[in-house]
């Protein structure tokens, strides 16, 4: 756990400082975060505005995580603006300054803001990549900071209770901005938020959602408050007019779907093609959202199976109790080049919780088998626990 982000103001200062020059919408939460930025992204594009987008983890190329005007920027882009943060590392490790001990993540971010810097952005919307004070992209000022919601993940890390992780999440609020959040005040996120917000003399604004509504609602509300407060400060678009939430249109948020949150997907068996949905969830109040929003949906007939794969840091056991609630069977399997929960450990934990499973030692043959085991059954599947996983299998289904 890093203890400040001199390494990444380092590396910044050796690149010319490109966060300097660019106005912000700095975005984190435990869910969600992703899809707020990209509607963010997609009101402020519609409005006419040239902007970037930093977001993490990739799904399928990492290029993904650095976007100009909704495009993941070219290879070759990329490549050019990590040579240059590498070459500004290799110095500080020269020279014996802070930059030294920069992360990989702060390479990779420090080469995206690089590229910002150098694209004449009217705006960049930057995803915190893990909780938020000591996060890579702190570095950045942002004028509205989201806080998505808050949830306990990465306990190890950002600490073992809402109120703690709360802490560390709205540590990307800066003076003068204001914080956008769900987080309620009564809440124990909430009264650290706006403790927080108190102390800065930062407004709080809080979207209007009704309870139990789909994530897709709830996104869109955050991202329209976002749009509706710049509009109000006198940020306006190509049109000259303020900008707002109704940019938001159906166009503007279908443009601004994210692969691996709620996608829609088949695969095709020996039986015939199964629905699937690829959904990244990792955290147990993640996927009740998701469950809750796919009960509703008419074309998921019959049970639902679940492929599942976990990083050693997720609560599996909480996860796969939430699955239980849903799921008729879960096909548990495991990333080898990462670190994770065994695939035996998750069988026995889905079992615990009252599950049907079984263990696959790979993720295409777990595919394999939770598809078919979809089809005989007349269900359809769900894979999710990890986008890594999503990312790994996404190819072998269709759109």
């Amino acid at each position: 756990m890093r203890v400040g982000l001199a390494p990444m103001r380092d590396l910044l200062a050796r690149l010319g400082a490109p966060q300097a020059s660019l106005r912000v919408i700095h975005v984190g939460g435990t869910k969600g975060k992703g899809s707020v930025c990209a509607l963010i992204e997609a009101g402020l594009m519609r409005a006419g505005l040239r902007v970037g987008r930093y977001a993490s983890p990739h799904v399928e190329s990492v290029t993904e995580r650095v976007c100009l005007q909704g495009r993941p920027v070219a290879d070759a882009a990329l490549a050019r603006a990590l040579t240059r943060a590498l070459d500004a590392h290799e110095a500080a490790r020269r020279d014996g300054t802070a930059g030294a001990d920069a992360t990989w993540f702060d390479v990779l971010t420090a080469a995206g803001l690089a590229i910002f810097g150098e694209a004449g952005l009217d705006w960049a919307v930057i995803e915190v990549g893990l909780g938020g004070r000591l996060d890579s992209t702190n570095a950045v000022d942002g004028e509205v900071a989201v806080v998505t919601n808050v949830g306990l993940e990465h306990t190890e890390i950002l600490g073992q209770t809402r109120a703690a992780i709360a802490a560390e999440k709205v540590g990307i609020l800066k003076p003068g901005a204001a914080l956008v959040t769900t987080l309620d005040p009564d809440d124990e996120a909430g009264a650290v938020a706006a403790a927080r917000a108190a102390a800065l003399a930062c407004p709080i604004l809080r979207p209007a959602i009704p309870p139990g509504a789909p994530i897709a609602e709830e996104n869109a509300a955050l991202a329209g408050l976002v749009l509706d407060h710049l509009g109000r400060r006198g940020a306006r678009g190509r049109d000259c007019l303020p900008l707002r939430a109704a940019l938001l249109d159906a166009e503007a948020r279908a443009g601004a779907r994210l692969p691996g949150r709620l996608e829609r997907r088949t695969i095709p068996t020996a039986a015939g093609p199964v629905p699937v949905v690829l959904d990244g969830a990792h955290v147990p109040f993640n996927l009740a959202a998701v469950l809750r929003d796919l009960a509703r949906a008419p074309d998921l007939s019959g049970p639902c199976i679940a492929l599942v794969a976990m990083a050693a840091d997720k609560d599996a056991a909480g996860f796969l109790s939430a699955l239980a609630r849903s799921a008729e069977a879960v096909v548990c399997t495991e990333m080898p080049e990462r670190r994770g929960h065994g695939a035996a450990a998750l069988r026995a934990l889905a079992a615990a919780a009252g599950l049907e499973a079984e263990a696959m030692a790979t993720p295409e043959a777990g595919l394999a088998q939770a598809a078919d085991l979809a089809a005989a059954r007349g269900g359809w599947l769900l894979v999710t626990g990890s986008l890594h996983l999503v990312g790994a299998l996404r190819g072998s289904t269709q759109a």
